[in-house]
């Protein structure tokens, strides 16, 4: 395989996940990958002990209906979210649609109808002491759309997104896994204006996506990426009652969708990434932000990301910028000087922020147009859409694409 583009990064292996070439979040633990399935439904395992020959050992498929497109594992555990299949459903075939205004509105759960669902909503636990054979042990029902994406890293607690009954997006929850095979909400924080069947009317305009996409959480601190609400920072010290340290929005002027919000708390900063989710940069080009957090009431951006410039990635088929970051997560590879992210029909991109007012790129790896197209969509194109990475703790970097399957590579910078 031939990358269209590469610098500092090699190809060492490649997997089409069992000809379910699609993948979202993934995670690597005790040497398998567990990747999330965008189109292909439920989720895959593959065997990553040789990287070079990754195998692709287990597809656990999900209910009618459902997306379990992000997982998390730690230990014996593995999460998987359930929620509606939103890229399935005829209101969501147009994706703007998906992208602008009150997505509980459109879902049917901010006036909810429960007879007219027919998806599971929540968290599944699986006990994963069996690499290759995911036991499903727990499950958290959500009245409403389901949970999108959580965050977890061992002991009583996870936080996470969800679209619930009543309200107009996806708000903030807090889990208790004191019991793996209980999991229970603890707690809930959303932005005003949210909460509709309590009498909350929005102060923002009504194209705008105010929802939750999810938390990473260091100590008592969660740093939230809300989409077009931006940047929002949690003190989470009583897991039942989070309360809001500090609101950041610069959506506009920006086009909003901020997705990842990845602190370095060794020296104060906060990387942070806004999501672009429209074709030929039609949402306008979303950065990379660098954030000072010494004050944690008052972020404050200092820099961003340079963007991928060696081709015109502009007028490329699909998506062009940013997607997701590799976020640091205990027993991977942890750094506060080389952020790794994806940038969908650029690749998976290196940056060096030992200076953090200057980022610079220093790898990159462009894949070449994917063998099929596993988006089923309405006029998607043949194109790699680099959706999720994460780089182990020996330095080895992963990689999903909505239609290319799994990359493993190989940093030179690392070496």
């Amino acid at each position: 395989m031939t990358p269209d583009f590469a610098r500092n990064l090699r190809l060492v292996g490649h997997s089409d996940q069992g000809g379910r070439a699609d993948g979202v979040q993934l995670m690597v633990h005790r040497g398998y990958a567990y990747i999330g399935h965008m189109f292909s439904k439920g989720f895959s395992v593959v065997d990553v002990r040789d990287p070079r020959h990754p195998r692709t050992v287990a597809y656990q498929p999900a209910p009618p209906n459902t997306w379990n497109i992000h997982l998390q594992t730690h230990d014996d555990l593995l999460l998987v979210i359930h929620a509606k299949d939103m890229f399935a459903a005829d209101e969501f075939q147009d994706e703007r649609e998906y992208y602008q205004g009150a997505l509980g509105r459109k879902v049917g759960t901010a006036q909810p109808d429960r007879n007219a669902r027919n998806w599971r909503a929540g968290l599944a636990v699986y006990d994963i002491s069996k690499g290759d054979r995911p036991r499903e042990i727990g499950f958290m029902p959500i009245e409403g759309g389901g949970v999108h994406r959580v965050w977890y890293t061992g002991g009583r607690w996870a936080y996470a997104s969800a679209l619930i009954d009543g309200f107009s997006d996806y708000m903030f929850i807090t889990i208790d896994m004191s019991d793996p095979t209980q999991p229970r909400e603890a707690g809930r924080f959303w932005l005003p204006g949210m909460n509709i069947a309590g009498g909350e009317s929005p102060s923002w305009d009504a194209s705008r996506r105010y929802g939750l996409h999810h938390p990473i959480v260091h100590g008592d601190t969660a740093y939230c990426a809300w989409r077009d609400a931006g940047l929002v920072v949690l003190d989470v010290s009583d897991r039942s009652k989070p309360s809001l340290l500090a609101h950041r929005n610069w959506s506009p002027p920006f086009g909003g969708g901020t997705h990842n919000c990845l602190p370095l708390p060794d020296r104060d900063l906060l990387v942070v990434l806004d999501e672009a989710v429209l074709d030929h940069q039609e949402d306008g080009e979303k950065p990379i932000w660098i954030f000072d957090v010494r004050e944690p009431s008052n972020p404050v951006s200092i820099s961003t990301f340079p963007s991928p410039r060696e081709t015109d990635y502009k007028r490329k088929p699909g998506h062009f910028g940013p997607h997701n970051l590799h976020e640091n997560r205990p027993g991977s590879f942890v750094s506060s000087e080389l952020i790794f992210a994806t940038y969908q029909n650029a690749g998976v991109r290196v940056f060096d922020i030992r200076d953090p007012f200057q980022p610079l790129e220093v790898g990159a790896f462009v894949p070449p147009q994917p063998e099929q197209l596993m988006d089923r969509r309405p006029n998607r194109a043949k194109v790699i859409q680099s959706c999720d990475v994460f780089v182990d703790a020996g330095g080895l970097v992963y990689s999903t694409d909505y239609n290319g399957g799994l990359y493993i590579l190989e940093f030179d910078g690392l070496r």
